[in-house]
């Protein structure tokens, strides 16, 4: 093993692939990642070497020894490189670590998608099940983390794994009943929990965007959604699902945004923007995933209407979320590739490995393509 410095961190090494395609778990004085795609041993970056009590688990206890010395040394001189000799990840010692990577990995970056046909993940179970392994992981959770916090992954969901449980699937239930007793010895509420609300508790209320939608079309285009830009849980995640449409409104022109959505959540809020040359509109989505998007110049005022049909179109750009965020399209292709081959691999008995080691919520997503 060899250790580098990088931001005042010590690491096993470094990760050259972008979010969607890296699976991270915090436990207790690192951080530890994996590419999802890939079989390599997990690259360890320690917040604080010393509060990692567990390291001997990974890399045998001479091992842990050794990366303390040489981190301690280490300190005392500029800062380099450390070689280890002899120091590695034990064999199979990560397996279970890596299990729980990938399913916060599940949560934040499994491609669901309507257009794709990429089926969703039940999130209540796929939570339950994390949570579920997180406890059985404690020995790696000594310090609290941002992927240890088990009251946060059950409460959500107590209804409806409550209502789940009344379908009839063993397996489901099982897991319900492992989770009511977790809840109950760490304090969660469990049986009054009143359900969460999901995108479709927004439908009725949320109006429609602002502007005629069947007015005359300036224009129309069609944009993707950057994954690292957005929350999970909310969007198609295909490509070009995002309709826009410029249309007369008074003297002016509105930008009129309609985002394909595939989640439980609402995208209510999010931002919502459109340059074309000079021009530009921003604004927010509503439940339903629409936006009106006044166009204004640089100058603030409003696009007239006379300008806007010479205005050449075909090089506006359409964004929504954070600004200056975004990913490849080959990188989205590859997770939806491995999701695809994900899903098959689970649903064929030939393939014990990965069916026993997979979520429940990945068999169900599969059974349900069938």
């Amino acid at each position: 093993m060899k250790l580098d410095i990088e931001s005042g961190l010590w690491s096993s090494g470094r990760l050259t692939e972008p979010a969607p395609l890296v699976a991270v778990l915090e436990v207790s004085g690192a951080v530890l990642s994996w590419v999802v795609d890939a079989s390599d041993p997990p690259v360890i970056t320690f917040t604080d070497h010393l509060r990692a009590d567990w390291l001997w688990r990974v890399v045998g206890e001479e091992g842990h020894v050794a990366v303390v010395e040489a981190l301690r040394d280490a300190a005392d001189g500029p800062a380099r490189g450390v070689d280890l000799p002899g120091v590695a990840v034990l064999p199979g010692s990560t397996d279970t670590l890596r299990r729980l990577a990938f399913g916060h990995w599940l949560r934040r970056w499994w491609p669901a998608s309507d257009r794709d046909g990429i089926a969703a993940l039940d999130r209540a179970v796929l939570d339950a099940e994390l949570a579920v392994s997180t406890v059985a992981a404690e020995d790696f959770f000594t310090d609290d983390t941002l992927d240890s916090d088990v009251d946060a992954l059950l409460a959500p969901h107590a209804s409806a794994l409550n209502l789940l449980s009344t379908q009839g699937d063993p397996r489901v239930v099982a897991l319900v009943d492992r989770c009511r007793e977790l809840a109950e010895d760490i304090g969660v509420g469990w049986d009054g929990a009143e359900p969460a609300r999901h995108r479709s508790d927004y439908a009725l209320a949320a109006g429609a965007a602002d502007g005629s939608r069947s007015a005359t079309a300036i224009a129309r285009g069609v944009s993707t959604v950057s994954w690292t830009a957005v929350p999970p849980g909310i969007f198609d995640a295909a490509e070009q699902t995002v309709d826009w449409t410029v249309v007369p409104a008074g003297s002016s022109v509105n930008c009129l945004v309609q985002v394909a959505l595939c989640g439980p959540d609402h995208p209510a809020g999010i931002a919502a923007a459109v340059r074309c040359e000079d021009y530009r509109g921003t604004g927010v989505l509503d439940a339903d995933g629409h936006a009106a998007l006044r166009m204004h110049g640089a100058d603030g005022g409003e696009l007239p209407e006379s300008r806007a049909w010479n205005l050449d179109w075909s090089a506006a750009e359409v964004a929504i979320g954070a600004t200056g965020a975004g990913e490849p399209q080959h990188v989205r292709d590859r997770v939806r590739a491995f999701a695809r081959n994900r899903l098959a691999a689970v649903s064929d008995s030939r393939l014990a490995a990965v069916s026993s080691e997979a979520y429940l919520a990945e068999v169900l997503a599969a059974e349900s393509d069938y």
